[in-house]
């Protein structure tokens, strides 16, 4: 591999731009060939190509710059080849911004033991490694050159390895892309977290040659930035030290003539309390020119601890599944509009958030949820990721403007304080 092959230029660049005093956190500006992302950001999961229930258009009307959809699930339906076939991911959904897709290492907890899909997993018991959520059955098996499991749509058997991650994510043509890794949960023993970080270490690298391989090839693409990503659970020096093994594993990849890392995903069980904690340990070992995803987080109070930890973006379903069981954001705490107390109630879901749902009432939202008219998600979902959206933005401003600390404690004093 040659330093000078015009395929493997530079990595998409990061800019730094504010930083918030006293803390870990800044804004900054991510460049994409399609655009470029303002940090914080909040980027909207569209799972299957898809933000569930809306149009990408209305996705990009409310305000989000960018949008992470599921290797493994585009791996299934409608395939890779497809959607290389149409143009990358977002010509396929007519999605004109950045584009971020996982690696389909979360899988491997999700179907593998059947935890529920959230980040926070805590534990009460024993650490057993064969542990499987109760009534679920184990659907992968980790090995130490990759994962092997069965569709959750038709139990037919299928295998992830790093290199096929790659491919797969090549094909799909997202922005910025994940490194294969294996997220352990908190019920993992301390002797199995250090093994799977080891095991994450070696596949990272596996990740980093094949995607400078793939990025020759495929000339005809933009080309696409690779973030590896930390795993650890609790530990501190397990996360310490992967976050360190990147930042030389990446290091060294470059000065070979790769591409290197244009970014970390920081992934992983953890519980909530520890967040902020584990988020600031990974970053003190990362470079400060590089930016960080959080992986899977939406509560206001978990995404303002994690930027003034140094998270520049985050997803999370959360906003949109919650939205399609009736639950609404709002400026004073989270409620469920199908409750009866709103059947007769003709104020908007949120007075003071201006969106494409404001001209809609509770009442009319109640209703639709009841008779159980599709509007009904549509409607929710583009309220709730616009209040995300707006909300991290407003954080975005307020650190440049200099009242971050007052915009959080108003912010975080009011919706907590409890719901209408």
């Amino acid at each position: 591999m040659s330093s000078d092959d015009p395929a493997l230029s530079p990595d998409h660049s990061f800019t730094v731009g504010t930083s918030l005093p006293g803390t870990r956190g800044r804004t900054g500006v991510i460049d994409t060939p399609h655009g470029q992302i303002h940090t914080p950001a909040f980027v909207p999961v569209g799972t299957k190509a898809t933000v569930k229930t809306v149009l990408p258009e209305s996705v990009a009307a409310l305000g989000a710059q960018a949008v992470l959809a599921n290797a493994y699930h585009l791996y299934l339906q409608p395939g890779p080849e497809i959607i290389d076939e149409a143009g990358g991911l977002g010509a396929f959904m007519n999605w004109p911004g950045p584009t971020y897709t996982d690696s389909g290492g979360f899988q491997v907890m999700s179907l593998g033991v059947g935890f529920k899909k959230v980040i926070s997993m805590d534990v009460v018991g024993e650490q057993n490694d064969d542990a499987t959520a109760a009534g679920k059955e184990r659907l992968s098996a980790v090995d130490d050159d990759g994962v092997t499991f069965k569709s959750h749509l038709d139990g037919s058997a299928h295998r992830f390895t790093p290199e096929v991650s790659m491919q797969i994510q090549h094909q799909l043509g997202a922005d910025i892309i994940f490194a294969f890794d294996e997220l352990t949960t908190l019920m993992n023993t301390r002797m199995y977290q250090e093994n799977s970080l080891e095991r994450t270490r070696l596949w990272a690298i596996r990740c980093l040659a094949e995607h400078n391989q793939l990025t020759r090839e495929r000339i005809h693409r933009p080309p696409q930035s690779l973030w590896g990503v930390i795993q650890g659970a609790q530990y501190e020096d397990l996360r310490r030290k992967a976050a360190r093994d990147l930042v030389t594993m990446s290091a060294m990849d470059q000065a070979d003539g790769g591409r290197g890392f244009g970014g970390f995903g920081i992934g992983g069980a953890l519980t909530k309390d520890d967040l902020g904690t584990i988020v600031g340990w990974v970053n003190d070992e990362l470079p400060q020119d590089k930016p960080k995803h959080l992986l899977g987080i939406s509560e206001p109070d978990d995404i303002f601890v994690a930027i003034e930890n140094g998270a520049d973006t985050f997803d999370c379903v959360s906003p949109t599944r919650v939205a399609r069981n009736g639950a609404i954001y709002s400026r004073d705490g989270r409620y469920n509009v199908t409750n009866a107390k709103y059947r007769k109630d003709f104020r908007p879901l949120d007075p003071e958030v201006e969106n494409y749902s404001s001209q809609y009432t509770r009442a009319y939202l109640h209703h639709l949820f009841k008779a159980k008219e599709g509007l009904a998600a549509t409607l929710a979902t583009l309220h709730n990721v616009s209040f995300i959206v707006q909300m991290v933005d407003g954080a975005r401003r307020a650190i440049e403007a200099g009242n971050y600390v007052e915009y959080r404690d108003d912010f975080l004093g009011r919706y907590y304080a409890g719901s209408r």
